[in-house]
């Protein structure tokens, strides 16, 4: 069963009919917003299935953003904490997966590479946090790796980081969407961000086992995948 209808519930629809799992993919999709009744309403939505669903395994995507020390304390990343923290104690069987940014065709403007590329595109002026990074995924490669996971039965009740082994920082990942683009952004650089960390190792031998490629060319290659046609 999959709950959701953004762009991890329509990857992961093939488990629509499995009924070893529930897919709660039904999360708030503004990872900005301050809006509380949101969170609280993702919260009861998810009490609610794992109330009903109890012979199914749970599988939660939660936020690589809990190692960012400067997103750490907002009040996204603190409900996921939160739901973290409820299920670990209230459900027998899960995964959480904690994703990094992903990268798909979706509407959503609030997706990273979304918001860059339109307001590249736009030339509208944005903000670019000179010393931060980010880790961008493939919704297509993070789908390979945790359906491996689920199938194979690896890592039964733990917290598993989904992500990129290579950071990027986003002044290098704007001057690939220019470059793609052939046009030059509108931004103001602001002395803010970091680079932190996300520990890969627990997958990287899914990685190597379905062969996906990361590395330099990766940037480029999601925005010939999800952009190249974009209006």
């Amino acid at each position: 069963m999959v709950i959701g209808n953004g762009l991890v519930a329509k990857r992961f629809e093939s488990y629509k009919r499995n009924n070893d799992f529930l897919v709660f993919a039904s999360g708030v999709s503004n990872s900005k917003t301050k809006n509380l009744e949101l969170y609280d309403r993702e919260l009861k939505l998810l009490e609610e299935h794992v109330q009903q669903y109890k012979a199914q395994s749970l599988v939660y995507f939660s936020t690589c953003s809990i190692y960012d020390s400067q997103e750490r304390e907002s009040a996204y990343v603190q409900h996921k904490l939160q739901i973290e923290d409820f299920i670990q104690n209230n459900v027998k069987q899960f995964h959480i997966f904690r994703v990094s940014n992903l990268a798909g065709r979706s509407a959503n403007p609030n997706t990273l590479l979304n918001y860059f590329f339109n307001h590249v595109k736009s030339g509208v002026n944005f903000d670019v946090w000179t010393n931060a990074c980010r880790n961008l995924i493939d919704i297509d490669d993070a789908y390979l790796i945790i359906d491996h996971i689920l199938k194979n039965n690896l890592f039964p009740n733990e917290v598993i980081n989904i992500a990129n082994p290579e950071n990027i920082q986003v002044k290098k990942i704007i001057e690939a969407i220019e470059t793609f683009l052939g046009i030059r952004s509108n931004y103001i650089e602001i002395e803010k961000g970091t680079c932190f960390e996300i520990d890969t190792s627990l997958i990287q031998p899914v990685i190597q086992k379905l062969g996906i490629v990361f590395g330099a060319e990766y940037v480029r290659g999601l925005l010939n995948k999800y952009y190249l046609f974009a209006e």
